[in-house]
């Protein structure tokens, strides 16, 4: 076989229609064995024969795509100064495009002697070779026929986000074929693209598609690594969601998935995971980054090198200091976004990412970064804004370019319509896009991304049927999970055949669903809450790759109703651009953003505005509020005046009925019920200004605003009072 010098950039295997330039880092390595594997699992090594900036590197010509192919990297193994080289480990190229095979959990996947580190002896190595008992690197044709595909662009404040796993969505879906059940192909199929357009869904969220690896601890269990939050690499789609094929079959039908997306309106963000990786702790596996440069790749704890520097709760974390691994954070990024045509990302535990030393700085590299980058900085950053380290919990704190899950929102609606005391102020500026948290560092509504459930924790029906979790399937015993989810089971544990519970947990559920979907800012939807998705209570199911969390496609009446209410919350969203709103409203946020310009108005059920002795009543559950479609402050996208309908919304968190007096004949002179949780069916019965509707005991009412005159603008307000007549 011919060995040309090759190029030490791009990183990784890089096939040109007529071989394959071949380029690992290792700052540490003395030498680098590229490996071969043919399909028996036979072995060729070739000694890459170059070396530029620590960048090992080769070409061989005649190489296809298919190739199956790893590293043996010769270095020193002392885990005391922070190395572990171990040429008897195949390693995993990190720049990988594809992956083919599992890991078995066999002794030679780990490095140390298991008997000598039970003594506290680590540099000893076992010396087992790992090939056939660990994952293998596969070079991929990197040409697809995109054809006219665009990505569709839709604007923050346009975007419903659906959060959705790759197999658990599909498993259970009899209009997608058997055979592509769990794949991405049962992504792109058309059954699985319809339910998302019929919903209104603009984005689809996709729990981890990097390659991760399954735990050995739940293999032994019998369970999986369902949630995938254990990446091993960052450039390839994982093999396990493939119908095709794992020699870079994935790949085209990744790219497949994410065109028929495409075409139909909907972006693709990948939850992806930076902050840490499969290898673990100091007695994790040999696998690719700790055995190419382990001082390079990780932070180790500076008093004991051979041990990992965590604040993830994983074992390790990345050394966001060093410029190799943000070099291979941001190829990755840009080869997602440039090759896979996808549009935005969520960042777990984004927190780490941002912790060059200790702290979270909010000027860290990693953020300078993405701020410059030409590639990066064009598409969705969603960060989860916490970690297991110092001052873990950063709601509020990520740059501008960025928005992030508001963890606050989730725990505020939830205490809300549970009936907790709490201020009112606290739910308003939840409501109306939390501007405490993103106002001062310039950012608007959309920076908050507002969910009440996500899939670390109940499902939204779970959330109203179970006080406590349910987490024995885990093999736990149900020590694992949150126990304070601020749920509220409604008076029973579980399942019950209680007409009156059943009723009251559909009523909350379509409250929680009505608040996130009316709220200012970006809503996030978890899979399967639209009709209904149970867990059984578990509440931390990343184990369960089975029925637990799958969804089920054989609707109830009750589950096809909240199907339809569900839809119709989006399309009410989507045509009313009072509820999402590009700036915030023009008051303080503990007022609810009241202010003169009347924007947005606050009342007690006596239709009296809410004077500051209400907004500090603590036990007050019931509020409604007026959204003025005559006060948009921004303009459309032609630079026009954005003119739309009013709305008053009542919250009765109280746990009985409350006639609401309906405010003055400034605000609107007629209203018409849209959406009411506690109906089965919506009166169309107009409704005029200082009369009363009665809100029954936890719901939510929406009354949409038919002859409205405007506000009498008070001295000084750039809006000016219009008359629009609705039909009815």
């Amino acid at each position: 076989m011919e060995i040309w010098p090759g190029r030490p950039y791009p990183l990784g295997a890089t096939y040109d229609g007529s071989g394959v330039n071949f380029a690992v880092f290792s700052e540490i390595a003395d030498a680098v064995e590229l490996c071969l594997i043919d399909d028996d699992g036979g072995e060729q090594r070739i000694r890459l024969p170059e070396v530029d900036g620590f960048v090992w590197h080769a070409y061989l010509p005649g190489v296809l795509p298919g190739q199956r192919y790893g590293f043996r990297v010769h270095g020193p193994y002392a885990p005391a100064r922070g190395h572990r080289c171990d040429p008897a480990k195949l390693l995993l190229d990190p720049y990988a495009r594809a992956i083919d095979g599992t890991m078995d959990g066999d002794v030679s996947l780990f490095s140390y002697d298991m008997v000598d580190e039970a003594r506290g002896i680590s540099d000893i190595r076992n010396g087992f070779d790992s090939l056939g008992h660990t994952l293998l690197s596969v070079v991929v044709n990197p040409f697809f026929d995109w054809g006219q595909d665009r990505p569709p662009r839709h604007e923050y404040h346009n975007t419903v986000i659906y959060e959705a796993h790759v197999k658990g969505m599909t498993m259970r879906n009899p209009e997608v074929p058997e055979a592509i059940r769990g794949t991405y192909a049962g992504i792109a199929h058309p059954a699985t693209i319809q339910h998302l357009v019929d919903l209104g869904i603009t984005a689809i969220e996709l729990m981890p598609v990097h390659q991760f690896v399954n735990d050995f601890h739940l293999q032994d269990k019998g369970l999986a690594n369902y949630w995938g939050y254990n990446t091993i690499g960052f450039f390839a789609p994982h093999n396990g969601y493939a119908a095709y094929g794992t020699r870079g079959e994935q790949v085209l039908e990744f790219k497949a998935m994410v065109k028929a997306l495409h075409e139909a309106g909907i972006e693709v963000i990948l939850d992806v995971v930076y902050n840490h990786t499969a290898e673990g702790n100091h007695l994790g596996p040999t696998l690719a980054f700790r055995g190419i440069d382990n001082n390079a790749y990780y932070r180790l704890v500076t008093s004991n090198l051979a041990h990992y520097y965590d604040t993830t709760g994983t074992g390790n974390s990345l050394l966001m200091r060093n410029p190799h691994v943000l070099q291979l954070i941001m190829d990755s990024l840009r080869y997602w976004v440039t090759e896979m045509h996808v549009d935005g990302f969520r960042f777990d535990l984004a927190a780490t990412l941002a912790r060059q030393f200790h702290e979270v700085d909010r000027l860290s590299a990693f953020f300078d970064l993405c701020q410059q980058d030409p590639v990066v900085s064009q598409v969705k950053l969603i960060a989860e804004p916490w970690d297991i380290g110092e001052g873990g919990y950063q709601v509020g704190n990520f740059p501008p370019l960025w928005t992030e899950w508001n963890g606050k929102f989730r725990d505020t609606v939830r205490d809300f319509w549970r009936g907790e005391a709490a201020t009112l102020g606290e739910f308003a500026s939840r409501l109306t896009g939390s501007s405490d948290l993103y106002e001062h560092s310039g950012r608007k509504p959309i920076a908050s991304i507002n969910f009440v459930v996500a899939h670390d924790g109940f499902t939204m029906a779970d959330l109203v049927a179970y006080n406590e979790k349910h987490n024995e399937a885990n093999g736990e015993d149900n020590r694992d999970g949150e126990s304070h989810n601020r749920s509220w089971n409604c008076g029973v544990e579980g399942p019950t055949p209680d007409p009156d519970v059943l009723a009251l947990r559909t009523r909350q559920h379509k409250n929680l669903m009505s608040t996130l979907l009316l709220s200012q800012g970006v809503p996030m939807i978890a899979h399967g809450d639209e009709i209904g998705r149970t867990q059984g209570g578990n509440n931390n199911a990343y184990c369960q790759d089975n029925e637990i969390t799958w969804m089920d496609w054989e609707l109830t009446e009750t589950q096809a109703d909240l199907l339809e209410f569900t839809r119709r919350l989006v399309e009410l969203r989507r045509e009313n651009p009072v509820f999402r709103r590009r700036r915030f409203f023009a008051g303080s946020p503990d007022h609810g953003g009241e202010s003169d310009v009347h924007d947005i108005s606050w009342f007690t059920t006596a239709g009296t505005e809410m004077a500051d002795d209400d907004w500090r009543n603590g036990y007050a559950k019931s509020v409604m509020v007026f959204l003025n479609g005559r006060a948009i402050p921004e303009p459309d996208r032609r630079g026009q005046r954005i003119v739309g309908d009013s709305f008053l919304l009542i919250f009765n968190g109280h746990y009985e009925p409350l006639d609401f007096t309906l405010p003055s004949r400034q605000y609107g002179s007629s209203w018409r019920v849209e959406i009411d949780t506690a109906a089965e069916a919506v009166s169309r019965r107009v409704r005029r200004a200082g009369t009363t509707v009665r809100a029954e005991a936890r719901s939510l009412v929406v009354l949409r605003g038919l002859v409205d005159r405007g506000l009498t603008p008070p001295r000084g307000s750039a809006y000016s009072p219009l008359t629009r007549t609705i039909p009815s």
